[in-house]
């Protein structure tokens, strides 16, 4: 495994973390909790040491999971990324969407990162971890209707009482990451990126690259589609993301398997899978520090972890992006 510092947090992680939204089971089809701890801990044999979470995958659900895996592991060789700042038991701040929770009850999810709730979130994310600190403690979405400095100086608190060793943002642009700045050092901005949606290389890269903050993309393998296993009109389950996302519109999902069955020979070439190959010219992109992948069992954890002893050399990174220009505007 590669290791990497989230800017200069002294938090140094693996550049394939854990993502456990789907372990949460919300939005993506249920879960089975066994398969998701056994999915970790494959993760951790392979050196995968971080994992991200957030209280709103499966309102709660995700946390625990990984509260539970992490007991029989030695907590200092584990990072815990979690976020704060999505609420769906409180109607207050910046109304986010209508979703439903994973028994199929109606819910109103709100961004809200004012302070008070901000330190209520931290003491929950904790008891469901069931640690005494977070490594990365990350605002999940922009709250407009909470100033920028007021959130930062609750985390500030929570750095200075020991619960929380860096603080993140999430889905931040520049200009906030700006703001932010002016109260706390911030260490990663994690943001959506995969070879199907680069538009964070035109100024949060830059940024990031000059400032000296790590960069974490979620979505590298974009829901599955860069796996090479949707079909065109594949049929998703109402309450699964990808059955309106664009993405997986017929016609896209036709061009992205087009564009894979390009890059399928030097995959084989190499003893990878698709998905492997997208994660490593993935971590070769300027700036992106850590790609964060989700597994639902422990062998789809392996082929995760294993994506980092896939060898590119510059040349073939550039001729997978010589193919991915191609199809985009074809």
């Amino acid at each position: 495994m590669e290791y990497i510092e989230l800017g200069n947090s002294g938090v140094q992680v693996s550049r394939i973390a854990f993502g456990s939204w789907a372990a949460g089971g919300w939005m993506w089809g249920g879960t089975e909790q066994n398969d998701a701890v056994g999915a970790i801990h494959a993760s951790y044999d392979l050196g995968v040491t971080s994992i991200d979470t957030a209280p709103i995958y499966g309102q709660g659900l995700s946390e625990q999971i990984v509260g539970e895996a992490i007991k029989s592991l030695p907590r200092d060789k584990v990072q815990i990324l979690t976020k704060f700042g999505m609420r769906w038991d409180l109607a207050q701040g910046d109304f986010a969407m209508k979703t439903k929770d994973n028994a199929g009850q109606d819910l109103d999810v709100y961004k809200y990162a004012a302070p008070a709730s901000i330190i209520q979130e931290c003491e929950d994310s904790l008891r469901r971890l069931g640690t005494d600190y977070i490594d990365l403690y990350q605002i999940h979405w922009p709250d407009k209707t909470t100033p920028i400095p007021e959130t930062m100086e609750a985390v500030q608190r929570l750095i200075e009482q020991g619960k929380v060793r860096a603080a993140g943002v999430s889905n931040y642009s520049v200009a906030q990451m700006q703001e932010a700045e002016k109260v706390l050092p911030l260490a990663s901005n994690q943001v959506p990126y995969s070879m199907v949606r680069r538009d964070i290389e035109q100024d949060l890269v830059p940024y990031c690259l000059e400032q000296g903050k790590a960069i974490l993309a979620y979505s590298p393998m974009q829901l599955g589609l860069l796996t090479g296993k949707i079909k065109p009109g594949q049929a998703f389950d109402e309450s699964d993301l990808r059955a309106r996302h664009p993405l997986f519109a017929p016609e896209n999902v036709k061009r992205v398997n087009a564009f894979l069955d390009k890059i399928r020979p030097m995959a084989e070439s190499k003893s990878a899978t698709l998905g492997q190959l997208v994660l490593r010219w993935t971590l070769a992109q300027p700036g992106i520090s850590v790609a964060l992948v989700g597994a639902r069992n422990p062998e789809q954890a392996v082929q995760n972890a294993r994506a980092i002893d896939v060898q590119l050399s510059p040349q073939e990174v550039n001729f997978i992006s010589q193919q991915l220009d191609q199809m985009q505007t074809a």
